[in-house]
């Protein structure tokens, strides 16, 4: 008899997870709330439950006696598949770490009392305090207003001198499911901001594979990246000093046997600053990207990791090999997708999968956050100078046109 997966979430991204867990023999039953989802068409059953339900997971999970539950690139279904895992004594995180990890004032509380370097910042259920303070001078300019519950950089603004604190709350509570926003100081880095994807076992973080974060100070959201290229651009030895310092995070925590997603910078000083260490697999394709790179399966090790099987540390010795990145697709503005244009030379030398989910006549909007991406390009580079290049300079290459006056 078939062990059985309950995976969360079932979008174009999270498919893979679905048929990693049936290329290695699970029976799959996905949890979404949305009626249209791909992934119920490659599991095996589908439940139209929400997948931040932490009490109607369990019971799908009770009702089809799951031996493991996964929250594949999903941050809001992370702590529900702590929870579940956790009440049914199944192969998971500590749920208290998980929802420490993905509350952004629990998590910066978190670090501020062990002694990590981290930026001043509140969480708040209220605009009155937090206008309070911000009147006060608490914080220094600029400053970001984030909604504490929120992935893919979405409901995000950086506040300067006489910036529009009110709309940035309102903008930041829109997109939180738990009614909290944070205040939180900017930190200015040095060099690209560190993304990339990390695993642990037994708590050790025995893989990691940096990248560097992208963005377009054109998007109407400039904090969510469009790219991430690998390998990264920073020396070996802050490299290090970052491991050891996601290594203290997760000592700390007590994680197990997982994977996670992070997002951090490193001031002129090299202090680093662990922003996000999201205990999930990254959104966007990056584990894809990080096989292409290392060799090393990131999406079958998660997958494995859920069903509590023991993974040996020799299938996490990924050697690093050449330059590739994702690239996400998005739009200018809101408006109906005429056509992308991709150079003919690019296609050939540098496409390795297209995943564009967006059609022509499709309406599409303005690039706010990952949900709002047209789709997402995987590729593969000569040199680090010609990646670099061409994902700052995308215009040379990549074109989103709409259907004028749509």
């Amino acid at each position: 008899m078939k062990k059985k997966l309950l995976l969360l979430g079932g979008s174009a991204q999270q498919v893979t997870a679905i048929e990693t867990a049936i290329r290695l023999g699970y029976e799959t039953i996905l949890c979404d709330y949305l009626e249209d989802n791909p992934g119920q068409y490659a599991a095996d059953r589908f439940y139209r439950v929400s997948t931040t339900d932490r009490e109607a997971v369990l019971n799908v999970a009770r009702q089809e006696q799951a031996d493991g539950v996964l929250a594949y690139a999903s941050d809001p279904a992370a702590p529900a598949a702590a929870y579940v895992a956790e009440r049914l004594g199944l192969s998971g995180n500590p749920y208290t770490s998980v929802e420490i990890l993905c509350n952004k004032d629990k998590y910066r509380a978190f670090l501020k009392e062990h002694g990590f370097c981290t930026p001043e910042a509140e969480g708040y259920s209220e605009a009155g305090k937090a206008l309070e303070d911000i009147r006060k001078g608490r914080f220094r300019f600029p400053f970001l207003i984030k909604p504490v519950d929120s992935s893919g950089s979405k409901g995000v603004s950086r506040i300067d001198v006489g910036g529009d604190v009110a709309g940035g709350i309102a903008y930041a509570l829109s997109f939180s499911r738990a009614g909290r926003f944070i205040v939180e100081e900017y930190v200015e880095k040095y060099g690209y901001q560190i993304a990339g994807d990390g695993f642990s076992v037994d708590g050790e973080l025995v893989f990691r594979c940096f990248a560097n974060d992208h963005f377009d100070p054109g998007c109407i959201n400039p904090f969510v990246p469009v790219a991430a290229t690998f390998p990264c651009e920073m020396p070996d030895w802050v490299q290090a000093r970052v491991h050891d310092e996601i290594q203290r995070l997760l000592t700390l925590l007590g994680m197990g046997t997982s994977a996670y997603n992070f997002d951090i910078r490193v001031d002129h000083d090299y202090n680093v600053y662990l922003m996000e260490v999201a205990p999930r697999s990254g959104g966007n394709y990056i584990p894809q990207i990080i096989r292409y790179a290392t060799g090393t399966d990131l999406v079958e090790c998660a997958v494995k990791a859920a069903m509590g099987v023991r993974i040996p540390r020799k299938s996490l010795d990924g050697t690093r090999q050449g330059y590739w990145a994702y690239y996400a697709v998005h739009s200018p503005g809101d408006g109906v997708l005429e056509r992308i244009e991709i150079s003919e030379a690019v296609r050939k030398r540098h496409l390795v999968e297209d995943h564009i989910v967006k059609k022509r006549g499709d309406f599409v909007r303005a690039f706010s956050g990952a949900n709002t991406a047209l789709g997402v390009l995987l590729m593969k580079f000569d040199s680090m100078g010609q990646m670099l290049d061409m994902v700052e300079k995308p215009e040379q290459w990549i074109r989103v046109i709409l259907e004028e006056g749509k």
